[in-house]
């Protein structure tokens, strides 16, 4: 709440005599009521020279600038469809002007009828208080509306220790005439109405609401704009005892009578005449209570496959250090700090990927199909669904993430390194060839078996004490290839032979320039202390996930630019302000010809031709028909012996990824039959994600970096690429000649 100035009229005329008399009175009926005894003179005559002189600078920072606990609320993308939200406190403020004038005037009958014409503290009231107490031995209370919001947020901020927030609600003369002098310092600096709006969106109306938005909400399913009379005198009288009078978790006559109470009330202080208040009165209690999601387990219904994404959402956030130093104080302010964060979730999407997951394996097998989709140019993610439930139910013996999981299936970390991707992992191969001068048309011939420089360890594919991997399809791979056809063909030779030309450990290093994490620690040593001899990493021997792997295309898509994975298209702070933590971070990491000219290749796999028209065959033409012939690139994988299987494929507009694997269970094949299934799955969730999008062409490469300088392939990629030894000569021409070895 902004702070106002002072205004004219009724508070200027307010003399500091009359304000030292209220205070000093105010002291003495306070020290009454509480004590039953009388201060001594001395005390009183410093206690009200200070309350006079109280100004709005000495007071507490929390009741300048309140702070108390708000939740954060999660759209998705469109700004109107809730996700989740995370809270400590289920509270949300709200501006007075969206609450109804009957609740406003509900909460002053029921509270305090003199608030308009008091200064802070009712003299009236203290004295009934008194007297009322003195014959009849109760406690009654007197505060104002202003002295509960001053108790309400000292024994609610979260800055204040626990035992200064239990200070804050004792039963002791000291706390009393603290509380009415802050309330007389607010009172000459907030006009009434900001006071007002304050007090009704700290105070709590039982069944864990704070404030009247939550409360309209838990009780009514509604805002607090559309409270209802009934209504809102239900809810003005919860605030004297929340827990007793709840009609959710109390008693629900008492709730009731305490309504009738209200009503009888709003007629005294003229808000309602004693028509309405009967009419309202007569109106049955229907309630229609919303529990507000807690957290990405409470996501049900319709919307209980955007759990994982909601999850990278909260662990996005905690990596994040514009909300704090610490994770602690992240969440914390993920929980207490009253964001509203705009997702990038794509319902549509998202529906789409959840629903083409599920076609190829179900949440009950122990094959999982986690889909990611993001947008080049921002990193924005659209979907990350699979075929699993996130939940914390429990799962039949043996079953450890099936059907339910909260592990990071999609993204990533904790229990998940990440799978396999295969041969998607040539595209880093080629971007190191193409930046390091080596055109499309760079020509090597591709024998079924091709023994490398590299020590054999940890695999079969062993030739004496070198790795020798081999081709899937030799009749279909062998021969002389490029660029081109080579990846279209997916080429397993050609491509290891391209690593050994540029050297692997620059195809590490395009790998993670394009955002591939490993998260293995195998993986993670490899790529640190041997990526000169990691050889087999062109061939996707290293676990990643869908997410990093359709961002590292997404990064061509864009020609080249790189932005991190975002899961926000905005974060607002409470008083509406946008927070730059939502924009995209994104940098440039591939010349703009370079990328081009993958994409380029990268048309040949999926069915179509590039601009240079030599694609001679693909491994996912299938994908072409389903997005209808729109500009389409992407590549397969597969992992040794079927293990996994994987498709990434993207447009201007969007990248999707796949990967089919068993997350409990790395030995389990998912087998040759799930590629057709990974393939389809990925490209129609491109066909939902560009629906109703204009078809956008790829730009194509200049002839230099497809075809050489002169448009020809140079001599430095003629068709021995480099010098051979004659061992591998005769290899080469017993392939060729189909001389079996």
């Amino acid at each position: 709440m902004r702070e106002k100035p002072r205004q004219p009229g009724k508070m200027r005329s307010r003399s500091l005599v009359g304000r030292l008399a209220t205070v000093l009175l105010c002291g003495v009926l306070a020290g009454l009521v509480l004590a039953a005894a009388v201060f001594p003179g001395n005390l009183l005559f410093g206690l009200a020279v200070k309350s006079a002189s109280e100004t709005w600078g000495g007071l507490p920072q929390e009741l300048r600038t309140p702070t108390p606990a708000q939740r954060t609320v999660v759209y998705a993308a469109d700004g109107r469809t809730p996700v989740t939200s995370f809270y400590d406190v289920n509270r949300r403020d709200v501006p007075l002007a969206e609450i109804a004038p009957v609740m406003r005037q509900a909460v002053v009958a029921a509270e305090d009828r003199r608030f308009y014409s008091h200064g802070g503290v009712d003299l009236r009231g203290l004295a009934r208080a008194l007297v009322s107490n003195a014959k009849e031995g109760t406690t009654q209370g007197a505060s104002t509306l202003t002295m509960q919001y001053v108790r309400n947020v000292l024994k609610s901020d979260p800055e204040r220790t626990a035992e200064e927030r239990q200070s804050a609600t004792e039963v002791s003369v000291g706390r009393k005439l603290q509380e009415i002098r802050y309330a007389a310092a607010l009172e000459q600096t907030l006009d009434k109405d900001e006071i007002l709006a304050r007090y009704l969106n700290i105070a709590y109306f039982g069944s864990g609401a704070y404030g009247v938005a939550a409360a309209s909400e838990r009780y009514f399913s509604v805002t607090p704009a559309e409270l209802t009379l009934a209504q809102a005198a239900l809810l003005a009288g919860l605030v004297q005892s929340p827990n007793e009078y709840s009609p959710i978790d109390g008693d629900r006559d008492a709730a009731l009578v305490r309504r009738s109470y209200v009503l009888d009330s709003m007629v005294v202080t003229g808000a309602i005449t004693a028509e309405q208040a009967e009419q309202a009165r007569a109106e049955e209690l229907t309630l229609d209570p919303t529990e507000q999601p807690n957290g990405c387990t409470a996501l049900s219904g319709d919307h209980a496959d955007w759990g994982f994404f909601c999850d990278y959402l909260r662990s996005w956030w905690l990596e994040q250090p514009a909300f704090g130093s610490t994770v602690a104080e992240r969440e914390q302010a993920l929980n207490r700090g009253g964001y509203t964060i705009v997702t990038s979730l794509d319902p549509a999407v998202q529906a789409s990927a959840s629903r083409q997951s599920l076609a190829v394996f179900d949440a009950d097998e122990p094959r999982a199909l986690p889909i990611a989709a993001v947008e080049p140019g921002t990193g924005r993610v659209l979907a990350m669904a699979v075929n699993r439930n996130y939940s914390l139910a429990d799962n039949p013996d043996g079953q450890d993430n099936r059907p339910n999981t909260v592990n990071q299936l999609v993204a990533g970390g904790g229990a998940i390194d990440g799978y396999q991707a295969g041969s998607t992992f040539k595209l880093f191969t080629m971007l190191a060839a193409l930046e390091s001068g080596l055109p499309l048309d760079t020509e090597y011939y591709a024998p079924t078996r091709l023994v490398t420089r590299h020590p054999a360890e940890n695999t079969t594919a062993v030739c004496g004490d070198r790795w020798c991997p081999s081709n899937a399809d030799p009749a279909s791979m062998n021969g002389y290839r490029t660029m081109w056809d080579g990846f279209g063909r997916s080429v397993n030779t050609y491509f290891v032979r391209l690593s050994e030309e540029v050297g692997p450990a620059k195809v590490v290093e395009m790998a993670e320039r394009l955002g591939i994490r490993f998260r293995s620690d195998l993986d993670e040593n490899l790529a640190r202390t041997d990526a000169a001899d990691w050889g087999a990493f062109t061939l996707g021997v290293s676990a990643t996930t869908p997410l990093d792997l359709a961002n590292a295309y997404a990064t061509v898509a864009a020609e080249g630019t790189y932005c991190e994975p975002l899961p926000v298209l905005s974060i607002a702070a409470p008083d509406g302000t946008k927070l730059p933590a939502g924009d995209p971070s994104c940098r440039r990491v591939l010349d703009v010809d370079v990328a081009r000219a993958a994409t380029d290749a990268a048309r040949c796999p999926v069915g179509q031709d590039p601009a240079y028209g030599r694609c001679t065959g693909g491994t996912a033409t299938t994908a072409d028909r389903i997005v209808g012939g729109r500009p389409l690139a992407g590549k397969s994988g597969t992992s040794d012996q079927d293990a996994t299987k994987s498709f990434v494929a993207y447009t201007p507009q969007v990248a999707v990824a796949g990967i089919a694997a068993n997350p409990d269970d790395p030995t389990d094949r998912v087998g040759i039959s799930a590629q057709s299934g990974v393939v389809g799955a990925v490209a129609r969730v491109i066909e939902a994600a560009t629906e109703g999008e204009p078809e956008v062409d790829f730009t194509p490469p200049s002839r230099r970096i497809a075809l050489g300088e002169d448009g020809q392939a140079p001599p430095s990629s003629s068709r021995s690429g480099r010098d051979l030894d004659l061992d591998l000569d005769l290899r080469d021409w017993f392939d060729r000649l189909g001389v079996p070895r």
